[in-house]
């Protein structure tokens, strides 16, 4: 009888050897894995967070400002201001940052630019908008879409409405309510009272994660949100105007948890 290859004393062991050599490998795998998995998130979670502070356009209290930022820690920022500051949104600069954090209020911003900036949405990075950088590019209407929101510098017509200019007060001390207290950015915050610049008249898109908003009659009811776009995760405070709401510990504290929430750190 002519004998078959797998009938051969020996032959057969070479296939349960394969197959234990397999099974062995995936053992290890999911003996080291897990470990490796726990120390590559233990290492992110160490390295600082890279922010790209972007002003101009506004006036403000340069040193006060990025005294705040030197405060928190884990956290190092690259400051850069218009016009040149559309030149960090291109792809070869997008490796030096996280989140960028945008205390502007600029209105030209060229086709590449536009482009440049919804690429490092998709890219994944973080995006938090403070302020008066809500007034920003008024004649791009996917600003309004990224941010959730839009203050209007003059009457506008929108969807054939005609949208009231947005108005603004300074110095007035007010209650802020903390609407989502389970949301990582608002996170062990309570209600609180803030000396800060109001705005009204403003618009909020109802898609948006309503984190803040307050009774003030001279202020629109929402004033904090959260929300995503494309692949970016993204926060607007309303507040923040000068020293005195950045010396807030709740304000401060909501910024520190925003930048960590829109990095993927919380």
């Amino acid at each position: 009888m002519k004998t078959l290859e797998k009938d051969r004393p020996g032959h057969a062991s070479t296939g349960h050897s394969i197959v234990d050599l397999a099974i062995v490998l995936l053992l290890i795998s999911l003996t080291f894995c897990p470990q490796l998995w726990e120390s590559q998130a233990a290492d992110k979670e160490n390295t600082p967070l890279r922010l790209l502070i972007v002003t101009g356009g506004h006036d403000y209290e340069t040193n006060m400002f990025y005294r705040m930022f030197d405060g928190f820690s884990g956290m190092t920022y690259q400051a850069v201001a218009h016009p040149k500051a559309h030149d960090w949104l291109k792809s070869e600069k997008a490796a030096q940052y996280d989140v960028i954090v945008l205390y502007d209020m600029w209105q030209e911003i060229s086709d590449a630019a536009k482009n440049d900036f919804v690429n490092r949405l998709k890219q994944g990075k973080g995006l938090v908008v403070l302020h008066h950088a809500i007034a920003s590019y008024q004649a791009w209407p996917e600003y309004e879409k990224i941010i959730g929101g839009k203050y209007y510098l003059q009457k506008t017509v929108v969807a054939g409405i005609e949208k009231p200019m947005s108005t603004y007060l300074h110095d007035v001390t007010f209650k802020v309510q903390v609407l989502d207290k389970t949301h990582p950015v608002t996170r062990g915050v309570s209600d609180f009272d803030i000396h800060d610049e109001t705005y009204n008249l403003f618009d909020v898109s109802p898609s948006v994660v309503r984190l803040l908003g307050t009774d003030e009659p001279t202020s629109g009811k929402i004033i904090g949100w959260a929300k995503s776009y494309e692949s970016a995760k993204v926060v607007y405070l309303q507040l923040g105007h000068d020293h005195l709401a950045w010396e807030n510990p709740a304000f401060k504290r909501l910024l520190n948890q925003a930048i960590r929430w829109t990095a993927g750190r919380e």
